[in-house]
């Protein structure tokens, strides 16, 4: 797959904070939250390149692979250690995460609000309306940019979003059908599924213990029921609840998602978190 240790190195950008020039090939020493982060996904790659998927799949990317350059960056500037609180989402969306290796990565959010840079290889093989454009790709992500599109109203800037909060998504694969449509994990076969989910429940207890996160708030159902399945199972005392998915596909959502967010974060306790 592009994005192995073999891949090219890449100057970095002199105005981005983030080094580009280690390939994910290349050892993190763990000296860091960020670090030990990076290393959860790296080691939950090797799991996953071990799966195989059958009928409806037809397409999987994995943007942990081809767009390690800018999620890579992502972490590096924002994972800093001592935020208290992590949004879960489920899997990539084709224009988002899948473009910008950002979890709920829209591309205009991601370059322009926060400041991620990074080159953007392919996945083996593309679907031909599922295109990797990278950064440059031109069609906006609803989720991602009404869940950035809040934070960003609430916070004005980044740094007061990440003071306390972080984001990672539970599964980094997105699946696809013949048709280029978008396969959510549960609609993969129950047994390639919980292989599937096992391995990424296990991820997600080591990336909460490398965060040190007290609380883990699932963005939709799904999320919320498997983050608080795998951390009481872990035996963690993280504290699990859940906000209302952006998706266009959740016609509540659809009704003023940024109204029921809001309400939810001030129900949580967290809101004025966001504005300090």
């Amino acid at each position: 797959m592009v994005g192995e240790g073999d891949a090219e190195k890449h100057e970095p950008n002199e105005n981005n904070v983030c080094s580009l020039t280690l390939g994910p090939g290349l050892m993190l020493d763990g000296s860091t939250v960020a670090s030990r982060f990076l290393h959860v996904e790296l080691e939950l790659n090797v799991h996953l390149r071990r799966l195989s998927f059958s009928e409806p799949v037809h397409y999987i990317y994995n943007p942990l692979e081809y767009a390690w350059e800018p999620h890579r960056c992502f972490v590096e500037t924002y994972c800093r250690g001592g935020q208290s609180i992590l949004f879960l989402g489920m899997n990539p969306g084709p224009f988002g995460m899948a473009q910008t290796g950002v979890p709920f990565g829209e591309v205009n959010y991601v370059r322009d609000w926060l400041k991620i840079t990074g080159e953007v290889g392919h996945p083996p093989s593309e679907h031909p309306k599922r295109l990797i454009k990278g950064l440059a790709c031109i069609q906006s992500e609803v989720s991602g940019s009404r869940f950035w599109g809040f934070f960003r109203k609430l916070c004005g800037e980044p740094d007061v979003f990440f003071r306390h909060f972080f984001v990672h998504n539970l599964c980094p694969l997105m699946f696809m059908g013949t048709t280029g449509k978008n396969l959510t994990p549960p609609e993969l076969v129950i047994g390639e599924r919980e292989a599937l989910l096992a391995l990424c429940d296990m991820a997600l207890c080591q990336a909460v213990a490398a965060l040190g996160v007290t609380m883990v708030i699932g963005v939709g159902r799904v999320a919320e029921q498997r983050a608080r399945r795998a951390l009481t199972a872990a035996g963690m005392e993280v504290r699990v609840e859940g906000i209302m998915h952006p998706s266009p596909r959740n016609p509540l959502a659809n009704k003023g998602w940024e109204a029921v967010a809001k309400a939810k974060l001030e129900e949580l306790g967290v809101l004025s978190l966001l504005t300090m």
